[in-house]
């Protein structure tokens, strides 16, 4: 099989649709093909932050459901997963857009997204292991012994990234730069940390070119490992594309 790896959306719908066309897919109804029999691969974040998540939703879950794309989600559906299920979570850092979104639905409708991403988001693996195990793709990373487990660790470590516990002052987690600590025998697609450019360390690869802070959205192609980008219609954002913090 062969596969095109998507970044992180965070609800830039049209730019999503841009990139999938740009990629070669036909889309008809809740199905989605391509001509070379390739597949559409998310990395998670698919929500919050930019302005028509709804669309996004119901768009890849759909396409999940019929089988046409793979997903594994990112910490952002972890927190609108929660959100659904009525738990206590803070409303910010981008859930606000989405719930706004959801707050101007009628019962009816709100019921349907709600069943449909978390009925997604409840069958999806962690992380996906692809081609005979070459690939692994991830939303934030995974150390290499990690790879074939799923414990709580696991679980913090793909939807977080290798993270201190600390914060910066402007409420960031501080995250360790753990591309450049391990050594792996497989492919690792990943996102969540923005990178004006995809960031290729060892046998890793970021891809969230950062589209909702109006940079890119981009896709690699395997095992041809292109990437295919398209430009964000969302307002650039500089400070959103620091380096990364030193491995403490």
């Amino acid at each position: 099989m062969v596969y095109d790896i998507m970044g992180d959306i965070h609800g830039c719908y049209e730019e999503m649709i841009r990139l999938i066309k740009k990629l070669g897919y036909h889309i008809h109804d809740k199905q989605i093909s391509h001509p070379d029999n390739r597949k559409l691969v998310f990395l998670g974040d698919l929500t919050d932050r930019g302005p028509n998540s709804l669309s996004v939703i119901t768009s890849v879950c759909n396409w999940i459901k019929k089988e046409s794309a793979l997903y594994c989600p990112g910490n952002h559906c972890n927190k609108l997963y929660r959100y659904f299920l009525g738990r206590n979570v803070v409303v910010s850092h981008g859930l606000e857009t989405t719930v706004g979104e959801l707050e101007k639905l009628k019962d009816k409708d709100y019921r349907h997204i709600s069943t449909l991403f978390r009925s997604t988001y409840e069958k999806s693996p962690l992380y996906l292991i692809l081609d005979d195990g070459k690939l692994v793709v991830t939303h934030a990373g995974i150390r290499p012994t990690d790879i074939g487990k799923t414990n709580k660790s696991v679980k913090t470590f793909v939807l977080y990234g290798d993270i201190t516990g600390e914060k910066h002052p402007d409420g960031r987690p501080i995250r360790r730069d753990w591309p450049t600590k391990y050594s792996y025998n497989c492919t690792v697609v990943y996102g969540h940390t923005p990178v004006k450019e995809p960031r290729v360390v060892g046998n890793t690869i970021n891809i969230d070119t950062g589209c909702v802070f109006g940079n890119r959205l981009s896709a690699l192609q395997w095992p041809e490992k292109t990437i295919v980008t398209v430009p964000s219609d969302q307002p650039y954002v500089e400070e959103k594309f620091r380096p990364f913090d030193p491995y403490e």
